[in-house]
């Protein structure tokens, strides 16, 4: 809608300027750059129509899916009972649980009566529902019931088949389900085996022991073997859980558990990492395993030399000597923080310098000195020294044989007085010969 403004001003006509809308400058500016608007404005009515009847059948076909889907399921009518397993076998002397389901698909809901049929004389079968024993089920309109049918077999029941038949009976509809029931002396073998804690910890220095329990499922005895499947050098064995008699075998009575300890060892000079070593237990024609890890972290190892392997020096009675000394990691993991320290006869004195190195990474050496200083009265000869280097609970030593010379002012001192003392026995001799 157009609005009329007035302009006034002394000394000037009143002058009447229509105000258009919005819209009108846009359709002018249309005009004047030459685009014909109703023609834009059927475009973008185009696009929305396209959009909203896209977005139409895909509703529609979504609808067209689920309509099919739930005639395709309604197409299934009636009362059924259903288990996983229809046939089964037992040990005459055991009882067994089977697993029932009586489903209503699209019937009214109805009271059904339960019944087991072609149960022989002494054998014992109950129909179990959440817990207790039940003798009639209401399933709702698409909806099962869960049952159980338990059965407790005599130890004289003969070998065979025997056919039972499960039936839910209403004033309207009925449902029967037949389980054939075989009796055996001699079932498969079954194992199971369970590790305590799959993976464990240490260095390679550790003794790993896992706790394994071993389940004879089977209806009779069996001599169960234990093996290991373990990397190169690694050495696994197995054990009584509570002792130390190393195991091949065990026997296990049906129905028995028994724990056992699986040993490994990984060699000292493994590297940091983790190994794979699977556990496997066999009786007859039955087979289980277990997957067990050893998580193993780095080790150092030290060791105490001297310098192009030497292992002896010389030094002087009462003198400080200094002996080079490498250390040599060969262990798989850096040795940090490494506290050197040594100890001779009595009354030396063993000290380093530096007395302690930060850090020696894997299969590397450093060079120290050790300041030995033996006794000023020690006597010339052969002497034993300890030198040792700790690391965070890693320790190393190793003896250097010390030969200890003395002084040669001692010396001659020594061959003055053994002069002298010739002198006045020469002397001696002379004056008392005289007289």
């Amino acid at each position: 809608m157009s609005r009329m403004c007035i302009d006034s001003g002394a000394g000037t006509k009143k002058k009447i300027r229509p105000i258009l809308p919005q819209t009108a400058f846009r359709g002018q500016e249309a005009f004047n750059s030459g685009i014909n608007l109703p023609q834009a404005w059927s475009v973008t009515m185009r696009y929305r129509l396209i959009a909203l009847f896209s977005a139409v059948l895909s509703v529609f076909a979504v609808f067209c899916v689920a309509a099919t889907a739930e005639e395709a399921k309604s197409d299934v009518k009636g009362l059924f009972l259903l288990t996983d397993y229809p046939a089964v076998t037992l040990r005459p002397g055991t009882n067994s649980s089977i697993n029932l389901k009586l489903q209503n698909y699209g019937l009214p809901p109805e009271r059904l009566s339960l019944s087991v049929g072609g149960v022989p004389a002494g054998w014992t079968a109950t129909l179990v529902g959440n817990g207790q024993p039940v003798a009639a089920a209401l399933p709702a309109t698409n909806a099962s019931v869960p049952l159980e049918l338990r059965l407790d077999v005599p130890k004289d029941a003969p070998v065979g088949t025997t056919n039972l038949t499960i039936e839910a009976r209403g004033s309207a509809t009925n449902a029967s389900l037949p389980i054939a029931v075989t009796l055996a002396t001699d079932l498969p073998a079954k194992l199971t085996l369970n590790p305590q804690l799959p993976e464990l910890r240490g260095t390679s220095k550790s003794s790993f022991e896992f706790q394994l329990g071993i389940k004879n499922d089977s209806g009779k005895k069996v001599t169960v073997s234990l093996s290991a499947t373990a990397p190169q050098n690694f050495d696994a064995t197995f054990t009584e859980q509570y002792g130390s008699q190393e195991l091949n075998a065990l026997p296990l009575d049906p129905g028995q558990s028994k724990d056992v300890k699986l040993k490994v060892r990984p060699p000292n000079t493994i590297a940091a990492g983790k190994y794979k070593v699977t556990a496997k237990v066999t009786a007859e024609d039955a087979t289980a395993t277990a997957d067990l890890v050893l998580d193993i972290t780095g080790q150092p190892k030290i060791d105490i030399t001297g310098r192009e392997g030497l292992l002896s020096a010389r030094a002087e009675a009462g003198k400080e000597t200094s002996i080079p000394v490498v250390l040599t990691n060969s262990g798989t993991a850096a040795a940090e923080q490494i506290e050197l320290s040594g100890s001779g006869p009595t009354g030396w004195k063993v000290n380093f310098e530096p007395k302690t190195v930060d850090r020696i990474a894997p299969n590397e050496n450093k060079e120290v000195q050790a300041m030995i200083t033996p006794t000023a009265k020690a006597i010339a000869g052969d002497y034993v020294t300890t030198l040792r280097a700790s690391a965070r609970g890693e320790s190393s030593s190793q003896t250097f044989r010390v030969a200890v010379v003395t002084s040669t002012i001692w010396g001659i001192w020594g061959v003055g007085l053994i002069g002298i003392a010739l002198l006045v026995l020469v002397g001696a001799v002379a004056w008392f010969g005289r007289r």
